[in-house]
């Protein structure tokens, strides 16, 4: 049990970073049933993220002292307006946060960055992920030009996400099916028939950590170098 001392200083520590903190709306929630993805519309009128050059983050305010970096999948410069994925398959104060949202909420956060990736001046750029990878890979998409240099595959554990995905995106990334616990198998497998050369092309990966580890390890084991693979862990 928390003592009274540390209690207070948790208390005066997270009143100085709300003071910090920028503010925006809910403008929708939509849960991919069952309720495990969540796609979440916000009005943010104080950034202005129309000129990144590198996929950016955006990190919110889930809990008291706790922040969790989201990546619009686009950003509407005339409105003001991005998307959001949040993979709420598990327990964690960003899933929590999510499933709580409903549309008029204000929403808090602290900063905007950047995951310093980008495309690679190469003809295949391939992005590897999981659901939580969402928003990542589409806004790489975007990016990415001409847009024949850009393919790669989600892992989707629900086969309704699946679908929805294949339905609802227009996009060369192909949901898979997860045949293991973390993913890294079944999109390895993925990659093997998919014959791509070892001279051009490069890897983004991006997803829970260790299937970004072990996946990393495994396309090393195919004989593609570190330089070719481009790695972005997230946690919850």
């Amino acid at each position: 049990m928390e003592t009274s001392t540390i209690y207070k200083i948790k208390r005066t520590v997270d009143k100085l970073f709300d003071q910090r903190l920028q503010s925006g709306r809910v403008l929708e929630v939509r849960c991919w049933e069952p309720c495990t993805l969540i796609e979440i519309d916000l009005h943010l009128p104080q950034l202005d993220m129309s000129q990144w050059q590198e996929i950016p983050y955006i990190k919110f305010k889930v809990d008291g002292l706790t922040f969790r970096d989201y990546t619009p999948s686009g950003w509407d410069a005339e409105t003001c307006t991005c998307t959001i994925f949040v993979d709420a398959a598990h327990n964690g104060p960003g899933s929590s946060w999510a499933r709580l949202l409903k549309k008029g909420d204000t929403v808090s956060y602290l900063k905007t960055g950047t995951t310093n990736q980008k495309p690679a001046p190469t003809s295949a750029i391939v992005a590897l992920g999981d659901e939580s990878s969402m928003g990542h890979f589409l806004a790489l998409q975007k990016m990415v030009l001409p847009h024949t240099r850009f393919s790669g595959s989600i892992v989707i554990g629900n086969e309704q996400h699946r679908k929805l995905f294949h339905e609802y995106f227009w996009t060369p990334l192909e949901p898979v099916a997860r045949k293991d616990v973390y993913g890294h198998q079944s999109l390895m497998e993925w990659v093997i028939g998919q014959r791509y050369t070892l001279e051009n092309t490069v890897f983004y990966l991006a997803g829970n950590n260790t299937m970004v580890a072990q996946l990393r390890k495994l396309l090393r084991g195919q004989g593609y170098p570190s330089g070719q693979i481009k790695v972005q862990g997230f946690w919850d």
